[in-house]
């Protein structure tokens, strides 16, 4: 390829120094002068722009107006010099500069900072801007350190089923999967007959989890991980929730409730640990310009020992807290979003694992515990955010699954092959589920799901 990435320039410059260059990108910024014009360049490499030098009397005017626009794609030829501002890096003299694609004057992003929301209304254009730029950056990194996590401990990537025939929650938010129109539905005398003229001759939905297939995988393979798209029809407005997301989720066999969380905050600190590492730019971007003392917060979780804290003794701290919540505190009720951040920033100051839930609050997957009220579920709460890790031990025993199952309404014969596991040499086994926008959100500053997806999925949202 003729091109250089400018993140060879911005990164490398003193290897290239002196030498003849040919770079393309987009042009965020320009300036003019009388004798000189300054284009910022940028091809999507990395955040930080290139600034290319242009001597006014070596091009004709009107070969160089088109290009001093915002939003054009241009072809540049130049020497790499060190820069002449304060700051350092490198920049180009411009020896060759061609237009490749105009933009007109309503190009939408003409200022330097233009508010999420607005940027919602145009998907396809946001992601030229610095923020957009850099979450997407960050959002490859840290699923490239996923997969390395789980790679170098022995886990098998599995890809599990998009369509499927069961609910892993158990919740009923699925998007159903049909070939059938209006007027099959229209014709059908009921819903039997309806269902038996569709494709699968059956009812199919969009996955909400891989955890029932990756249990299977897991039980023959030992530790295994998926990550994939997952889809909630939840009619759901709010900024951590989405209609399409993508998760990660492990399983492993011969693990309890203590092994999965270990796997858990190693995995976090891993992550988080990359980010800090491979995306420091983007970490100082995301400091400035969405949460102050981001970097801070970040490598003070990769330093923690998180904490582990009952729900029940939770419970108890919140009721005894000198804080009017909106949301009731009951032992029995789950946790808002509210009471997770004032227990990890307010109580503990750091990520925690909140362990054995009441059984009612829960899926019907998890252990249940000794007691007959609790299960052996936790979920990982985070200074700033809440939950971004729902994790269990799953329930092994198959009459007590049956009975979790059986008292839900759950049609067993749409997890047949699930509780079978539990009759062919079943074993302890764990796993957990982490959103990775939601670890993108935390790692990022970035305050709503919509603005960590290159296209979000929300209620009424279809954007193209």
């Amino acid at each position: 390829m003729k091109y250089t990435d400018i993140s060879e320039i911005v990164l490398h410059g003193e290897k290239l120094e002196g030498s003849e260059v040919t770079v393309a990108g987009w042009v965020r910024t320009a300036r003019d002068s009388k004798t000189m014009a300054f284009i910022a360049l940028n091809d999507g490499t990395c955040l930080k722009h290139l600034q290319l030098v242009i001597n006014k009397a070596e091009f004709p005017e009107e070969a160089l107006s088109p290009c001093l626009k915002n939003g054009v794609s241009l072809e540049a030829e130049g020497v790499v010099v060190p820069a002449v501002a304060a700051g350092g890096g490198h920049e180009v003299n411009v020896t060759s500069l061609s237009l490749i694609g105009d933009c007109p004057q309503d190009y939408p992003l003409q200022k330097k900072r233009h508010s999420l929301e607005f940027l919602r209304t145009i998907p396809h254009l946001r992601v030229r801007t610095n923020t957009f730029n850099a979450m997407l950056r960050v959002r490859s990194k840290v699923s490239f350190a996923l997969h390395r996590f789980f790679q170098e401990r022995g886990y098998t990537y599995i890809h599990t089923p998009i369509i499927t025939g069961s609910d892993c929650e158990g919740a009923g938010e699925i998007f159903r999967v049909t070939t059938n129109g209006y007027e099959d539905a229209k014709l059908a005398k009921d819903e039997a007959e309806y269902i038996a003229k569709d494709f699968f001759r059956r009812k199919a939905g969009l996955t909400v989890s891989g955890q029932l297939e990756g249990e299977v995988a897991a039980m023959a393979m030992g530790k295994i991980y998926t990550f994939g798209p997952t889809f909630r029809a939840e009619n759901s407005n709010t900024p951590r929730h989405a209609a399409e997301f993508w998760q990660i989720e492990p399983e492993v066999a011969f693990a309890k409730l203590p092994d999965i969380i270990k796997v858990a905050e190693s995995m976090i600190k891993f992550v988080i640990s990359a980010v800090l590492e491979e995306c420091s730019d983007e970490v100082d971007f995301f400091e400035r310009a969405f949460e102050k003392g981001l970097r801070a917060k970040l490598e003070s979780v990769v330093a923690s020992d998180f904490a582990v804290l009952d729900y029940t003794d939770a419970i108890d701290i919140l009721k005894k807290a000198d804080v009017e919540f909106a949301y009731p505190v009951e032992w029995g009720l789950d946790l808002q979003t509210e009471h997770e951040r004032y227990l990890t920033e307010q109580v503990l100051g750091k990520p925690v694992f909140v362990t054995n839930y009441p059984k009612k609050i829960k899926s019907f997957y998890m252990k249940q515990n000794d007691d007959g009220k609790t299960v052996a579920a936790t979920d990982l709460l985070v200074p700033g955010v809440g939950e971004i890790i729902g994790c269990s031990e799953r329930e092994a025993d198959y009459d007590k699954l049956l009975s979790a199952m059986t008292e839900r309404g759950m049609n067993l014969d749409d997890y047949k092959g699930y509780m079978e596991l539990r009759k062919y040499g079943t074993v302890p086994h764990s796993g957990f589920g982490l959103g990775l926008e939601r670890i993108l959100m935390y790692v990022t500053g970035i305050g709503n799901i919509r603005d960590v997806q290159l296209y979000s999925r929300t209620t009424g949202d279809l954007m193209a």
